[in-house]
């Protein structure tokens, strides 16, 4: 995506087969996503550890968005005998999925909790910015969950 839009700007970086479009453009994202590991500026609490848990939502999301389709595809072939291999599977991450929302967002111990860490923070007057990471990554649990929900 990044040479694509880059490839507006000069039309050698948009070309996906130059060597050095993809070597710079491969370059910038690793840069990006690779300063979360290191980010230190905010504390143990800081850095990959406020996205870290939103993988997981998101991977469930995605088992979620492939089992429904794969499910489509299968009936649409007009062999819906074979259609509870995935229905079963796909049945089997909602409850994942929401237990996963409801520890993550909603259960009261602070330790690795989203809302009870904001809470606590607070009452302990910490950083403005740990207390803001962890409602947005409650904020952003829930808009998946509800993803999940409506697929």
């Amino acid at each position: 995506m990044l040479q694509d839009a880059l490839g507006h700007i000069w039309k050698p970086l948009g070309r996906t087969s130059w060597y050095p479009s993809i070597l710079f453009t491969s370059a910038v994202i690793v840069s990006r996503v690779g300063k979360f590991p290191v980010a230190r500026n905010q504390g143990s609490l800081g850095g990959i550890n406020s996205l870290r848990p939103l993988f997981g939502i998101c991977n469930q999301l995605l088992a979620t968005v492939a089992l429904c389709v794969a499910t489509a595809i299968i009936v649409k072939m007009g062999r819906v005998r074979y259609v509870l291999v995935t229905l079963i599977r796909c049945a089997g991450w909602w409850p994942v999925t929401f237990t996963a929302w409801w520890h993550k967002v909603l259960d009261p111990n602070p330790t690795y909790r989203f809302l009870a860490t904001a809470r606590q923070l607070a009452a302990a007057g910490a950083n403005p910015r740990l207390i803001f990471n962890d409602r947005l990554d409650a904020a952003v649990t829930g808009v998946l969950v509800v993803m999940v929900a409506m697929i």
